[in-house]
């Protein structure tokens, strides 16, 4: 588990159930009610196996639970971890840059045809992307163009 992220108990239900049915391994959990999504990052090298052929246990757990289910797989690297999260959008190049003020922001260029998968509706993976950067690796913006 990453340091300093503590659970609720339904967090921790959904892991539960998550890692009994996939046996993919979770690091960690984010209950997003605004747009009714359960959001895991997994340990590195887990996606297949935790998707499932054909997707068969993300549908198996969107039933169970009524929510939609993302899944990132993690790395230790905020390049590759911000890359993976943006998935399957096509990316280009991400600069990781400290500001003077202190503040660390990531652009990301994507391929133009892909920048509505990048952002998604309502701004929702670039809403997700910003937390988890700021989450893992304190990055304050993420931009995406």
């Amino acid at each position: 588990m990453s340091k300093g992220i503590k659970f609720t108990n339904r967090e921790m239900r959904y892991i539960a159930l998550f890692e009994s049915i996939t046996g993919a391994t979770v690091r960690d959990c984010i209950v997003d009610e605004d747009f009714d999504r359960v959001i895991f990052v997994i340990k590195e090298g887990d996606v297949g196996m935790a998707i499932g052929k054909h997707g068969k246990n993300i549908s198996m757990l969107e039933k169970m639970t009524g929510k939609k289910h993302e899944i990132i797989e993690f790395s230790e690297d905020p390049s590759q971890f911000i890359k993976n999260a943006l998935k399957p959008a096509k990316i280009r190049e991400i600069r990781i840059t400290e500001k003077p003020d202190g503040k660390t922001i990531a652009v990301v260029s994507v391929e133009p045809r892909d920048k509505g998968i990048a952002i998604g509706k309502n701004g929702k993976n670039a809403e997700r992307i910003r937390f988890l950067a700021k989450r893992y690796f304190n990055i304050n913006n993420v931009s995406i163009m």
